[in-house]
């Protein structure tokens, strides 16, 4: 049941940023696409309350539990990004704005570290709402599922630690011209 209400945000979530945008940049109401850009969130409320409430009325915590968690983190980490990004680009496609600029060198590598930033307040975000959550559940035995998901969280940090220091000592470079 909790992994339908995640995929049920996901794409709720995914929505709200394509019908913010629509309405921004192909119907021209500013204020109308600004309102949807900012119920994205709600998205990310309905789950946590969702979530929440399956424990606290006894069911089992399940690793679904705690991947609700680490979309939280994620999504409040990422969110603000990931709607920069789709409106650059929607920007682009749609209403002729500038192409986004592909980073390469020192601006890249710092974008990487910018994103180890945001993943390790990912993964802080998503140890406080697992350990919530736990409390929720009550019992420690039945948050252990929960409590599975913090060593992937680890591995998750580790990744994009290992990205960004690889783009350190050796950064992107731009494609030889033609």
């Amino acid at each position: 049941m909790i992994l339908a209400v995640i995929i049920a945000c996901e794409i709720l979530f995914w929505v709200f940023i394509v019908a913010g945008l629509c309405a921004r940049y192909l119907m021209r109401r500013r204020r109308a696409g600004a309102v949807l850009l900012a119920l994205a969130p709600v998205a990310d409320v309905v789950l946590l309350a969702a979530t929440a409430i399956d424990l606290a009325t006894g069911g089992e915590a399940t690793f679904a539990h705690g991947l609700a968690a680490l979309y939280l983190g994620l999504s409040v980490a990422y969110g603000h990004a990931m709607i920069r990004w789709a409106d650059r680009w929607f920007a682009y496609r749609f209403v002729g704005g500038p192409r986004p600029a592909k980073l390469y060198g020192r601006d890249y590598t710092i974008a990487c570290w910018r994103d180890v930033l945001r993943t390790l307040l990912a993964a802080a975000i998503t140890a406080a709402v697992i350990g919530a959550l736990a409390l929720v559940a009550g019992d420690p035995v039945r948050a252990e599922p929960l409590l599975a998901l913090l060593p992937v969280v680890g591995v998750l940090c580790a990744i994009d630690l290992i990205w960004a220091v690889s783009y350190t000592f050796s950064p992107r470079r731009p494609p030889a011209s033609a």
